[in-house]
């Protein structure tokens, strides 16, 4: 089975890996010259599946509106000039009912633990080394009413049956010593002692070397012009290098998309419409100056929605969310704030060397990833999975391979795939496909 894999980040990359240990003749695109280039080079470094939850929550409207006014807020809002952003953040509202959040946050939930195991089979069969820390995310509650809400969130986790821990102040500076030097008021917080951290890109890039090795043909520095087919079926991709020339054709019985926040477009033009939006992202990565006063593992401020990871001898700071299309410029206010963060929670790191990053998550209104099969025979979706596609990615990658393979999943496949916004995504206009 030839299989085109379209995306070069975590999420294709764990696909094509998890294709090829299936048998698969394997090619990944990808339009930069290397893999994880883009929203996997500089994530938070979460593998957090206790935290798999959906942004869509009961109080986040009301929330959002205070953010708007606050300088230092977790969410900001600029028009993109698209009615799609519109539509997308009121899809998103309509998800914020206490019933659609339990519903998401499961399907998130039960993919996030999944992909865990795989990561850490996947770890000890390849022995790939990325600064891996399994020593749990600490969530941190700055007042006593962020400590009362989390009762939602452990209902859930209850549910679900994933182990947890509600702490006092105490307690959580048992769990994280360094905040005894914090300056910024600590309430309680919720460890859990399962999740684990580690550097996507080193990661990424580790696991594509070993998949080039086993047969995996990487197509790097390649822009896709369109998916070919007859009209039912999808039977190749037409690509074109950035070093110029004419566009060619790679023939495919399967193409996996898998090209995060730029793979809605790729679909318009075949009358497919998922709601894939790009959440701008930052991140500053440093080096340790005082190992004394830094995480031991991850520790996520509730206040500000900021994750503070400890990688190997550095501190990656990243979080926050912008609504604003495709600009990927760099906004100093975003900075201030990911400083601020560090200097009242961990002043270990220098930020004199720090380095500014930012990229673009692809979500989905309910937080749930697109995993699976589309109407068109032999074009399946590997998208959507917003902050957490580090998280996801190993089990998103297995299942879809399962799936594509006609093996039984490990897990339930119901509501992961575009099938929950309905027959052609969340709009349904008529399109073709490129003549072959």
């Amino acid at each position: 089975m030839k299989v085109v894999v379209l995306g070069g980040g975590v999420i294709g990359v764990t696909t094509a890996w998890a294709l090829l240990r299936q048998g698969a003749e394997v090619t990944l695109v990808d339009r930069q010259n290397g893999v994880a280039m883009e929203t996997s080079f500089a994530n938070a470094g979460q593998v957090s599946p206790g935290y798999s939850t959906p942004w869509a929550a009961p109080g986040i409207p009301l929330k959002a509106l205070k953010w708007l006014f606050q300088a230092h807020a977790p969410l900001a809002i600029r028009p993109d000039g698209t009615l799609f952003q519109w539509r997308w953040m009121a899809a998103m509202l309509a998800n914020c009912s206490a019933d659609r959040y339990a519903v998401n946050k499961e399907r998130m939930m039960r993919l996030s633990e999944y992909s865990r195991d795989c990561l850490r089979a996947w770890r000890g069969e390849t022995g790939i080394e990325y600064d891996a820390r399994s020593q749990g995310t600490l969530q941190l509650f700055r007042s006593q009413a962020q400590l009362d809400a989390a009762a939602r969130d452990v209902a859930v986790l209850q549910d679900c049956g994933v182990p947890f821990e509600l702490l006092d102040a105490a307690g959580v500076l048992r769990a994280e010593p360094a905040l005894a030097s914090a300056s910024a008021p600590i309430a309680g917080g919720l460890r859990l002692p399962n999740d684990e951290t580690g550097d996507c890109h080193v990661f990424t890039r580790r696991l594509a070397e070993l998949a080039c090795v086993q047969g995996m043909t990487l197509r790097g520095g390649c822009t896709v012009q369109a998916l070919q087919g007859d009209g039912q079926r999808v039977t190749g991709v037409r690509v074109v290098s950035s070093a110029g020339g004419e566009g060619e054709l790679l023939q495919a019985d399967v193409v996996v998309l898998a090209a995060g926040s730029y793979s809605r477009d790729l679909l318009l033009p075949l009358g497919l419409d998922i709601p894939v939006y790009p959440v701008k992202g930052y991140s500053l990565t440093m080096p340790l100056s005082d190992a004394s006063r830094a995480p031991q593992s991850t520790v996520l401020d509730e206040t500000y929605k900021i994750a503070l990871t400890r990688l190997g001898d550095r501190l990656r700071v990243g979080g926050m969310a912008e609504l604003a299309g495709f600009d990927l410029r760099l906004n100093p206010r975003r900075r201030a704030t990911l400083e601020k963060v560090t200097r009242e929670l961990f002043p270990g790191g220098d930020l004199t060397q720090a380095q500014f990053w930012t990229g673009l998550r692809p979500m989905t209104p309910d937080g749930t990833p697109l995993v699976g099969a589309t109407p068109l025979n032999g074009l399946y979706l590997n998208t959507g999975h917003g902050t957490l596609g580090w998280t996801m990615a190993c089990g998103s990658a297995q299942l879809l391979a399962d799936v594509i393979s006609g093996r039984q999943p490990a897990i339930r496949t119901e509501g992961l795939d575009m099938g929950r916004y309905g027959a052609r995504g969340a709009t349904s206009r008529p399109g073709r496909l490129a003549a072959a």
